[in-house]
């Protein structure tokens, strides 16, 4: 991969917390992109008692700042952390939010994928301070679907199918219809589904829109409402019409980019990404099974081609 590296953007805005049910918090890091991602912290309503976290942040860094805000909620270390999906962005904070006897759970995959990604992200943005990062996987795993309880809190973990990954889960409050949703929905970000699926996503946004949520909070970007998932499908939709043309007219996913754009969906953050998906476009045009693994690395380049040959800023 050939690209004009940046030394790296200087780090973003501070995370900042929103209640947005009772005792049920997202931490919010702007502006939302390549790997400024979002947290949620679970209090047990009206008792106490060690929270339920939702994803950790990608550095050091960012993983302390989340963990001073959760101390300023309660003095307590999270009985639970809960990863999202195994992208390094929202799991490398996870040996600084445990403690004593926390469980990190996520979707079997998700662990699988973790082991084999190591600190491979940190290659991407070679200029971001990661900080010492000791990589801790999940501890439990599930396949389908766990309920967890805190308190008189359900807490739904859904394993989706191929979404954003193979690998997702959907942490869903169904007493709060409080959603987080992980990078399945990026609220003013594009969608990445460079390993996962456009199908798959449709599938899972259809499942959302069922749960009916009152509060969407995405793996980054702001919190939204049910807006948001209407959003993405209308960009998944734009998507596989725009991939269709441009399969029949022969054109590559990155040719296919650079003539069609973003179309009406240039105000999201990272257009970039606009040819990773085309990428997962074809590959589902073609019969492939969805979330087959493709070239990430080659891909990754192209993005970086796309972009005036430089590296997508990351403000981690």
């Amino acid at each position: 991969m050939t690209a004009a590296t940046p030394a790296g953007a200087p780090p973003g805005p501070p995370g900042r917390l929103e209640e947005v049910a009772d005792g049920t918090y997202a931490y919010i890091q702007p502006e939302g992109g390549w790997c400024v991602s979002n947290a949620g912290i679970l209090l047990e309503p009206g008792r106490g008692g060690r929270p339920v976290l939702v994803d950790t942040a990608a550095t050091r860094a960012r993983a302390r700042a989340l963990r001073a805000a959760l101390r300023g909620l309660t003095p307590d270390r999270p009985r639970l952390i809960v990863n999202t999906h195994f992208h390094g962005d929202h799991t490398f904070g996870n040996a600084e939010l445990a403690g004593p006897g926390t469980v990190v759970v996520a979707h079997e995959r998700t662990r699988t994928e973790m082991a084999a990604a190591g600190l491979g992200l940190t290659g991407l943005w070679p200029g971001v301070d990661w900080g010492d990062i000791q990589l801790v996987l999940p501890e439990m795993t599930y396949r389908q679907q766990l309920t967890v309880h805190q308190g008189d809190r359900v807490i739904e973990l859904i394993h989706p199918g191929s979404a954003h990954t193979t690998n997702d889960t959907l942490v869903w409050l169904p007493r709060e219809r409080v959603l987080f949703a992980g990078d399945v929905v990026l609220p003013g970000c594009t969608p990445f589904v460079l390993m996962g699926s456009v199908a798959g996503s449709l599938d899972t946004l259809r499942l959302l829109r069922g749960l009916d949520p009152l509060t969407v909070v995405g793996g980054h970007g702001p919190v939204s409402g049910p807006e948001a998932l209407v959003g993405t499908e209308a960009y998944f939709h734009w998507l596989q019409e725009t991939a269709a043309k441009g399969r029949a007219a022969g054109l590559t996913p990155l040719q296919l980019a650079r003539e069609a754009g973003p179309g009406e969906f240039g105000g999201l953050l990272d257009p970039e990404r606009l040819v990773a998906n085309l990428h997962r476009a074809y590959s589902e045009l073609d019969g492939e099974p969805l979330g087959q693994e493709l070239d990430v690395i080659g891909i990754f380049g192209e993005m970086v081609t796309y972009n005036g040959g430089v590296l997508p800023r990351s403000h981690a």
